[in-house]
Protein backbone atom coordinates (compact mmCIF):
# COMPACT_ATOMS: atom_id res chain seq x y z
CA UNK A 1 0.00 0.00 0.00
CA UNK A 2 1.56 3.29 -1.00
CA UNK A 3 0.32 6.46 1.10
CA UNK A 4 1.06 10.04 -0.65
CA UNK A 5 0.22 13.59 1.06
CA UNK A 6 0.00 16.41 -1.65
CA UNK A 7 -0.59 18.95 1.04
CA UNK A 8 3.15 18.66 2.57
CA UNK A 9 6.28 17.59 1.40
CA UNK A 10 6.49 14.47 3.58
CA UNK A 11 5.59 11.46 1.35
CA UNK A 12 5.15 7.71 3.34
CA UNK A 13 5.61 4.66 1.21
CA UNK A 14 4.12 1.49 2.93
CA UNK A 15 4.49 -1.42 1.42
CA UNK A 16 4.06 -4.97 3.33
CA UNK A 17 6.74 -7.15 3.07
CA UNK A 18 7.21 -10.64 5.09
CA UNK A 19 8.84 -8.57 7.96
CA UNK A 20 6.38 -5.98 8.09
CA UNK A 21 5.60 -2.32 6.75
CA UNK A 22 9.03 -0.11 5.20
CA UNK A 23 8.12 3.08 5.57
CA UNK A 24 10.52 5.69 3.79
CA UNK A 25 9.75 9.62 5.09
CA UNK A 26 11.32 12.65 2.47
CA UNK A 27 12.25 15.23 4.32
CA UNK A 28 10.74 18.89 3.57
CA UNK A 29 12.24 22.10 3.85
CA UNK A 30 12.07 22.65 7.57
CA UNK A 31 13.30 19.69 8.50
CA UNK A 32 16.40 20.25 6.55
CA UNK A 33 16.31 23.78 8.09
CA UNK A 34 16.33 22.26 11.46
CA UNK A 35 19.30 19.93 10.99
CA UNK A 36 21.37 22.25 9.07
CA UNK A 37 20.59 24.98 12.04
CA UNK A 38 21.69 22.14 14.51
CA UNK A 39 24.70 21.27 12.85
CA UNK A 40 26.20 24.22 12.61
CA UNK A 41 25.44 25.24 16.15
CA UNK A 42 26.94 21.79 16.98
CA UNK A 43 30.10 22.90 15.37
CA UNK A 44 30.20 26.42 16.03
CA UNK A 45 30.49 24.81 20.07
CA UNK A 46 32.78 22.61 19.45
CA UNK A 47 34.84 25.00 17.95
CA UNK A 48 34.18 27.48 20.78
CA UNK A 49 35.73 24.65 23.32
CA UNK A 50 38.12 23.83 20.57
CA UNK A 51 39.73 27.57 20.98
CA UNK A 52 39.30 28.78 24.67
CA UNK A 53 42.52 30.15 25.81
CA UNK A 54 42.95 28.16 29.25
CA UNK A 55 45.69 30.31 30.04
CA UNK A 56 48.02 27.75 31.51
CA UNK A 57 45.39 26.51 33.23
CA UNK A 58 45.18 22.65 33.97
CA UNK A 59 41.58 20.94 33.10
CA UNK A 60 42.66 18.37 35.62
CA UNK A 61 43.41 20.34 38.04
CA UNK A 62 40.39 22.20 37.64
CA UNK A 63 38.09 19.56 37.78
CA UNK A 64 39.67 18.05 40.74
CA UNK A 65 39.46 21.65 42.36
CA UNK A 66 35.97 21.82 41.17
CA UNK A 67 34.65 18.55 42.66
CA UNK A 68 36.63 19.36 45.78
CA UNK A 69 33.97 22.27 45.83
CA UNK A 70 30.86 20.51 45.39
CA UNK A 71 32.01 18.02 47.91
CA UNK A 72 32.51 20.60 50.85
CA UNK A 73 29.23 22.73 49.41
CA UNK A 74 27.02 19.80 49.28
CA UNK A 75 28.39 17.16 51.32
CA UNK A 76 29.46 19.49 54.12
CA UNK A 77 26.94 22.09 54.54
CA UNK A 78 26.52 24.63 57.50
CA UNK A 79 25.94 28.20 58.75
CA UNK A 80 28.00 30.34 60.16
CA UNK A 81 26.83 33.96 58.92
CA UNK A 82 23.28 33.91 60.30
CA UNK A 83 20.93 31.61 62.43
CA UNK A 84 18.32 29.34 61.84
CA UNK A 85 15.90 31.56 63.07
CA UNK A 86 17.88 34.44 60.52
CA UNK A 87 17.28 31.60 57.59
CA UNK A 88 13.27 31.18 58.67
CA UNK A 89 12.96 34.58 58.50
CA UNK A 90 14.72 35.19 55.13
CA UNK A 91 12.75 32.43 53.43
CA UNK A 92 9.46 34.14 55.08
CA UNK A 93 10.27 37.46 52.97
CA UNK A 94 10.96 35.25 49.82
CA UNK A 95 7.71 33.07 49.81
CA UNK A 96 6.22 36.58 50.58
CA UNK A 97 7.66 38.23 47.69
CA UNK A 98 6.62 35.51 45.67
CA UNK A 99 2.83 34.87 47.17
CA UNK A 100 2.11 38.37 47.09
CA UNK A 101 2.99 38.54 43.52
CA UNK A 102 1.53 35.60 42.50
CA UNK A 103 -1.54 36.74 43.97
CA UNK A 104 -2.13 40.32 42.27
CA UNK A 105 -1.06 38.34 39.34
CA UNK A 106 -3.87 36.07 39.52
CA UNK A 107 -6.66 38.75 40.22
CA UNK A 108 -5.89 40.88 37.37
CA UNK A 109 -4.72 37.96 35.02
CA UNK A 110 -8.64 36.45 35.94
CA UNK A 111 -10.03 39.66 34.71
CA UNK A 112 -7.92 40.41 31.14
CA UNK A 113 -8.04 36.35 30.57
CA UNK A 114 -12.02 36.97 30.52
CA UNK A 115 -11.63 39.43 27.58
CA UNK A 116 -8.74 37.45 26.12
CA UNK A 117 -10.10 34.49 25.34
CA UNK A 118 -11.68 34.07 21.66
CA UNK A 119 -15.11 32.78 22.74
CA UNK A 120 -15.52 34.94 25.12
CA UNK A 121 -14.87 37.79 23.95
CA UNK A 122 -14.26 40.14 20.26
CA UNK A 123 -11.74 39.32 17.99
CA UNK A 124 -10.20 43.19 18.22
CA UNK A 125 -9.75 42.60 21.68
CA UNK A 126 -8.74 39.51 22.26
CA UNK A 127 -6.02 40.32 19.67
CA UNK A 128 -4.96 43.68 21.12
CA UNK A 129 -5.11 41.87 24.77
CA UNK A 130 -2.59 38.82 23.13
CA UNK A 131 -0.58 41.08 21.83
CA UNK A 132 0.35 42.96 24.68
CA UNK A 133 0.75 40.03 26.88
CA UNK A 134 2.89 38.69 24.39
CA UNK A 135 5.08 41.49 24.13
CA UNK A 136 5.55 41.40 28.08
CA UNK A 137 5.96 38.02 28.06
CA UNK A 138 9.27 38.29 25.88
CA UNK A 139 10.83 40.65 28.26
CA UNK A 140 12.27 38.41 30.97
CA UNK A 141 11.56 39.96 34.41
CA UNK A 142 14.92 40.87 35.35
CA UNK A 143 14.82 43.40 32.97
CA UNK A 144 11.06 44.42 33.68
CA UNK A 145 12.49 44.80 37.82
CA UNK A 146 15.03 46.68 36.67
CA UNK A 147 13.34 49.10 34.86
CA UNK A 148 10.70 49.55 36.85
CA UNK A 149 13.32 50.24 39.49
CA UNK A 150 14.64 52.97 38.06
CA UNK A 151 10.60 54.86 39.06
CA UNK A 152 10.61 52.54 42.29
CA UNK A 153 14.12 52.63 43.16
CA UNK A 154 15.74 49.49 44.23
CA UNK A 155 13.95 47.13 46.90
CA UNK A 156 10.52 45.14 47.28
CA UNK A 157 8.52 47.35 45.46
CA UNK A 158 10.18 47.44 41.67
CA UNK A 159 10.36 43.59 42.41
CA UNK A 160 7.06 42.76 43.45
CA UNK A 161 6.04 45.29 40.20
CA UNK A 162 8.25 43.25 37.84
CA UNK A 163 7.09 39.95 39.23
CA UNK A 164 3.32 41.04 38.82
CA UNK A 165 3.86 42.52 34.81
CA UNK A 166 5.49 39.08 33.93
CA UNK A 167 3.06 36.93 36.03
CA UNK A 168 0.12 38.72 34.65
CA UNK A 169 1.36 38.09 30.87
CA UNK A 170 2.07 34.45 31.60
CA UNK A 171 -1.43 33.89 33.29
CA UNK A 172 -3.36 35.46 31.07
CA UNK A 173 -2.06 33.19 27.83
CA UNK A 174 -2.64 30.26 30.26
CA UNK A 175 -6.15 31.08 31.83
CA UNK A 176 -7.59 32.28 28.53
CA UNK A 177 -6.73 29.42 26.54
CA UNK A 178 -8.42 27.08 29.40
CA UNK A 179 -11.18 29.24 28.93
CA UNK A 180 -11.10 28.81 25.26
CA UNK A 181 -11.49 25.15 25.80
CA UNK A 182 -14.98 25.13 27.55
CA UNK A 183 -17.17 23.00 25.30
CA UNK A 184 -18.82 25.53 23.14
CA UNK A 185 -22.55 23.74 23.65
CA UNK A 186 -22.74 25.11 26.81
CA UNK A 187 -22.01 28.41 26.33
CA UNK A 188 -24.69 28.02 23.19
CA UNK A 189 -27.19 26.61 25.64
CA UNK A 190 -26.88 28.98 28.17
CA UNK A 191 -26.95 32.05 25.88
CA UNK A 192 -30.04 30.62 24.04
CA UNK A 193 -31.26 30.12 27.41
CA UNK A 194 -31.13 34.21 27.99
CA UNK A 195 -28.20 34.15 30.10
CA UNK A 196 -25.65 36.51 29.98
CA UNK A 197 -22.10 37.11 29.53
CA UNK A 198 -21.47 37.46 33.38
CA UNK A 199 -23.64 34.14 33.97
CA UNK A 200 -21.82 31.96 31.48
CA UNK A 201 -18.43 33.32 33.33
CA UNK A 202 -19.93 32.23 36.99
CA UNK A 203 -21.89 29.49 35.92
CA UNK A 204 -20.50 27.58 32.96
CA UNK A 205 -16.34 28.95 32.19
CA UNK A 206 -14.97 29.40 35.82
CA UNK A 207 -16.52 26.01 37.36
CA UNK A 208 -15.26 24.11 34.35
CA UNK A 209 -11.85 25.63 34.38
CA UNK A 210 -11.26 25.86 38.17
CA UNK A 211 -9.07 22.86 38.59
CA UNK A 212 -6.71 24.29 35.51
CA UNK A 213 -6.75 27.83 36.93
CA UNK A 214 -5.18 26.46 40.37
CA UNK A 215 -2.85 24.09 38.57
CA UNK A 216 -1.54 27.16 36.40
CA UNK A 217 -1.66 29.54 39.88
CA UNK A 218 0.39 27.06 41.78
CA UNK A 219 2.92 26.99 39.05
CA UNK A 220 3.64 30.71 38.83
CA UNK A 221 3.73 30.52 42.42
CA UNK A 222 6.91 28.19 42.08
CA UNK A 223 8.33 30.48 39.49
CA UNK A 224 7.68 33.19 41.26
CA UNK A 225 9.33 31.88 44.07
CA UNK A 226 12.76 30.63 42.61
CA UNK A 227 12.70 34.17 40.61
CA UNK A 228 12.36 36.27 44.03
CA UNK A 229 15.63 34.03 45.36
CA UNK A 230 17.57 35.77 42.61
CA UNK A 231 15.49 38.95 42.26
CA UNK A 232 16.46 39.33 45.93
CA UNK A 233 19.93 39.75 45.21
CA UNK A 234 19.75 41.59 41.73
CA UNK A 235 17.57 44.02 43.28
CA UNK A 236 17.89 44.91 46.86
CA UNK A 237 14.76 42.91 47.96
CA UNK A 238 16.25 40.75 50.83
CA UNK A 239 14.93 37.33 51.54
CA UNK A 240 17.54 34.37 51.46
CA UNK A 241 18.59 35.26 47.76
CA UNK A 242 20.33 38.16 49.73
CA UNK A 243 22.31 35.60 51.57
CA UNK A 244 23.30 33.29 49.12
CA UNK A 245 24.79 36.40 47.42
CA UNK A 246 26.86 37.14 50.81
CA UNK A 247 27.67 33.25 50.77
CA UNK A 248 29.01 33.14 47.21
CA UNK A 249 30.44 36.15 46.54
CA UNK A 250 31.06 38.34 49.95
CA UNK A 251 32.35 35.35 52.48
CA UNK A 252 32.78 33.26 49.91
CA UNK A 253 31.80 30.10 52.33
CA UNK A 254 30.96 27.42 50.43
CA UNK A 255 29.50 25.06 53.62
CA UNK A 256 27.25 27.79 53.84
CA UNK A 257 26.00 28.16 50.36
CA UNK A 258 25.40 24.48 50.77
CA UNK A 259 22.87 24.84 53.32
CA UNK A 260 20.99 27.79 51.76
CA UNK A 261 20.51 25.53 48.76
CA UNK A 262 19.11 22.77 50.66
CA UNK A 263 17.09 25.05 52.74
CA UNK A 264 15.15 26.45 49.48
CA UNK A 265 15.35 23.18 47.95
CA UNK A 266 13.31 21.80 50.86
CA UNK A 267 11.23 24.82 50.59
CA UNK A 268 10.46 24.22 46.60
CA UNK A 269 9.47 20.72 47.62
CA UNK A 270 6.99 21.36 50.07
CA UNK A 271 5.26 23.76 47.92
CA UNK A 272 5.23 21.17 45.30
CA UNK A 273 3.36 18.39 47.86
CA UNK A 274 0.79 21.27 49.00
CA UNK A 275 0.02 22.38 45.49
CA UNK A 276 -0.62 18.58 44.78
CA UNK A 277 -2.24 17.76 48.08
CA UNK A 278 -4.87 21.08 47.33
CA UNK A 279 -5.57 20.12 43.90
CA UNK A 280 -6.61 16.41 44.53
CA UNK A 281 -8.32 17.89 47.51
CA UNK A 282 -9.76 20.13 45.25
CA UNK A 283 -11.05 17.65 42.56
CA UNK A 284 -12.34 15.55 44.92
CA UNK A 285 -14.87 17.91 46.07
CA UNK A 286 -15.53 19.21 42.68
CA UNK A 287 -16.59 16.00 41.70
CA UNK A 288 -18.09 15.20 45.36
Amino acid sequence: MTTIKSNDLTYDFKKKTSAGKIKIKVWGKSQIVMLLTFLSLFILTVYGFWTFDLKGISLIEATNETLYNLKVMFLQPSFSHFTLLDAVGQIGITLGLGFLSTLLGVILSLFLALFAAKNLSTKTVSNAIIVVVTFIRAVPTVLWVLILAIAAGLGSEAVILGMVLHSVAFLVKAFSESFEEVDEGIIEALRASGANWWHIVTHAVIPTTASSLLSWSFLRFETNFTVAVAMGAAAGAGGIGFELLMASGFYFDLREVGFITYFILVIAIGLELFSTQLKKRFLTNASA
